[in-house]
């Protein structure tokens, strides 16, 4: 049977049993493509303000979610999400970034000789007080009674080298503690003598109470997937049971930020941005599965995760329960478990926000993230790096909202908006514009860059989505008057999302505004977080140029989708219209440097934004950055010459004008006007200043006689477009004004 290869970027896996060996997606995962390189700072960015006063978190907002449930006083149900079911797949930098290898360890070697927990971390696993402390010169027992419950607490390893367990398992040590108490190190005895770990299931001196909770665990043992660690048995040993778990011989995360954390002198010192989105990213498949299994993971932290080699290892499954369960104990970590698992139990969206807060501390100094910040996120203005990457930001504002029906609907659409962002993050550490363009799942690319064509129309159009319910109905309806395809829409067999969207879409470009208010108000009243809603709406308002509502819509969005280009394309648009062009230009940078096909627009952005604070290098170093394969080029060039041509710099500015449209094939009067325009300041600037024939315009050099034959040939060229016979007249009336005095 031939392999079937891995469709994920960077991955060199192969589908076995549903999934890929590698990086754990499923074979019918949509594979983001990658980004390359993309760019920071384009050529001839001037300065500008500080980053906190440009970033967009600062605008006001559309009610979105909870938000606008609680507002119209919607019934607040279970969210589905939009679009979770089209999003899928990841890899290890996700062919974007690269993470320093970590070697693997041998297992003889992490082996304690003396296994101790440190006093500072006993505590009674009943009731959660001190225990075990030292008294003066008396060092605190390993075991005995709890002084506030009564209860014993043990810290002395149960198991010692020698032992066999279940009658296969020879004990070589213990490695590790952790909730469950000590982690074992041993031998196979029946297959290979190969490593593997045991975790303390529990210990009770009742059998049965035993033989129930092994049984409860059971289904642990059909977690298959390739970023899990691997359940092999479940066994008793002296009244307790044991997890018998594959043996990962690498570095947890949290030992990686301990290790970094030294190399600084005890300054804490996060990962780099990409690479703490880079472990986030690999891991989620294996919350994908998790999720499909039923299953919550619940104690998500960098505890457990481990990274051996270049392939990391979602480790302790002890928390793992069905999401279902209403009886079972719950396990999480104070800082990581979400605010409504106490009351609510836990649930993909509680994962999601393990996931974002386990983001957080790999990425940044979180202080206090277990105590004043324990269920909320500190603000932007405290926060360097939120400042620097407010994409970054938005995401974990998202992942951890308070409301868990706020946060990503699953752990696929959380990874495709994550993707989006890493390669904001890596764009921003490069140089020039960005090379190379990714498609987006959720919106086709900017559709045009001509200013003759309205600013809604040249941002990107909503793709699709196949999987709604009329989906079939809507590809038999082909009318183009949007008027009649409005009409059409109205008649669908039934409202679902894509045809309201649609109608909105139709009723805007036909201009019926009303139309697209009642379509949006019907989408988010059947679904308050229907984010595409407020982005129709937000297109309605630039067609009517309401800069505040375009705003406020298109930022609503950001916050939805972080991990997109549209919507900070649209903000930058509305940011503009409305006259916040410090925020506008930060979001054109961002596009710009981030994917190739929003060069344009963006390019074009900056350099109306630069022009207008009379920044010209900053401008013509935006419209440098469009490439000659975009349909903008002609229209940028021409652009960077006028700029140049008015510039008031002298004749080298007037040469370059000329320069850059030399090689264009552009409209023969478009070129005699500027040609004209260039010759005639030139030459004032030779009357007035002395010629330089060391400069060229045009190849001429810049020398009266020379200059008046080049704006009389300009002259004399545009006479002969000219229409009217007085025009023509008139110019050349101009073009023997300036003639130069011959002998003939």
């Amino acid at each position: 049977m031939t392999d079937i290869a891995c469709s994920q970027p960077g991955c060199t896996g192969s589908i076995l049993d549903g999934y890929c060996d590698v990086c754990g997606s499923p074979p019918d995962a949509v594979a983001a493509a990658p980004a390359a390189s993309a760019a920071s700072g384009p050529a001839g960015a001037s300065s500008s303000p500080s980053t906190v006063s440009r970033a967009s978190n600062r605008l006001a907002s559309a009610p979105l979610g909870s938000a606008r449930a609680s507002a119209t006083g919607s019934r607040l149900t279970r969210r589905t999400g939009t679009s979770s079911s089209r999003l899928r797949g990841a890899r290890l930098g996700a062919g974007l970034t690269t993470i320093p290898t970590v070697p693997p360890l041998d297992a003889s070697q992490a082996i304690l000789s003396n296994p101790m927990v440190p006093e500072n971390r006993r505590s009674c696993p009943s009731c959660g007080n001190p225990v075990g402390r030292s008294r003066g010169d008396q060092p605190g027992r390993t075991e005995g009674f709890c002084p506030h419950c009564r209860n014993r607490f043990s810290f002395a390893p149960k198991l010692t080298a020698g032992d066999v367990v279940g009658g296969q398992y020879a004990v070589a040590g213990a490695f590790a503690h952790g909730g469950f108490g000590w982690l074992y190190l041993a031998r196979d005895q029946n297959v290979s003598d190969r490593w593997v770990v045991l975790k303390g299931l529990l210990n009770s001196d009742d059998p049965d109470a035993v033989a129930a909770a092994i049984a409860e665990q059971q289904f642990l043992a059909r977690v298959e997937h390739p970023l899990i660690v691997e359940i092999y048995n479940f066994v008793t040993h002296d009244g307790a049971g044991y997890i018998v778990m594959e043996y990962v011989g690498g570095t947890s995360l949290k030992t990686l930020l301990k290790q970094r954390m030294e190399a600084n002198h005890g300054q804490y010192d996060p990962l780099p941005l990409d690479q703490a989105i880079a472990y986030v990213l690999e891991v989620l498949p294996a919350f994908s599965y998790l999720h499909d299994l039923g299953l919550a993971y619940c104690d998500f932290k960098p505890d457990n995760m481990i990274q051996v080699g270049d392939a990391i290892k979602l480790i302790d499954l002890g928390g793992v329960r069905r999401i279902d369960d209403e009886d079972s104990a719950i396990y999480g970590t104070v800082g990581y478990q979400a605010p409504e698992v106490a009351e609510l139990g836990t649930s993909v969206a509680s994962d999601i926000y393990t996931l974002g807060r386990t983001l957080a501390v790999l990425a940044m100094e979180f202080r206090g993230y277990q105590t004043t910040y324990v269920d909320s996120l500190p603000s932007v203005a405290d926060t360097p790096v939120f400042q620097q990457h407010d994409s970054f930001y938005r995401l974990l504002l998202k992942a951890c909202a308070t409301d868990p029906a706020d946060r990503f609907a699953s752990a696929d659409e959380l990874r495709v908006q994550l993707l989006g962002v890493l390669r904001e993050v890596v764009a921003a550490r490069q140089t020039g514009a960005a090379a190379h363009s990714t498609s987006s799942l959720l919106f086709d690319s900017p559709s045009g860059e001509d200013e003759s064509v309205p600013a809604w129309r040249r941002l990107p159009a909503l793709r699709e989505d196949h999987n709604d319910p009329q989906a079939g109905w809507l590809s038999t309806v082909s009318v183009a008057d949007p008027r009649d395809r409005l009409t059409a829409l109205q008649a669908a067999p039934e409202a679902s999302p894509e045809v309201l969207l649609q109608s909105a879409r139709a009723a805007l470009e036909a201009h019926e505004y009303l139309e697209v208010d009642a379509a949006v108000s019907q989408l988010l009243t059947d679904d308050p977080w229907e984010w595409r809603a407020v982005w129709m709406s937000g297109l309605s308002a630039l067609a009517q140029d309401d800069a505040a509502g375009a705003q406020s819509a298109f930022n609503a969005v950001y916050g939805q989708v972080p991990g997109e280009l549209a919507p900070k394309l649209a903000l930058a648009m509305a940011c503009q219209l409305s006259g916040e062009n410090d925020v506008a230009e930060g979001l054109y940078l961002t596009c710009a440097r981030t994917d190739a096909t929003y060069i344009a627009p963006a390019a074009l952005g900056l350099a109306a934004i630069r022009s207008a604070r009379n920044d010209l290098d900053g401008a013509v170093g935006a419209l440098d950055l469009v490439p000659p394969t975009s349909g903008a080029y002609v229209r940028a060039r021409q652009q960077r010459a006028h700029l140049l041509a008015d510039s008031g710099r002298g004749l080298p500015a007037l040469a370059e004008a000329m320069t850059s449209v030399d090689s264009l094939t552009i409209d023969p009067v478009d070129r005699a006007h500027l040609s004209a325009r260039v010759y005639r300041t030139a030459l004032e600037e030779v009357r007035a200043s002395g010629p330089r024939g060391d400069v060229r315009i045009a190849g001429r050099p810049a020398v009266e006689p020379e200059l008046r034959d080049g704006l009389e040939q300009a002259y004399r060229e545009l006479a002969g477009h000219e229409p009217t016979r007085a025009g023509r007249i008139r110019l050349i009336d101009q073009a023997n004004d300036v003639r130069r005095w011959t002998m003939r």
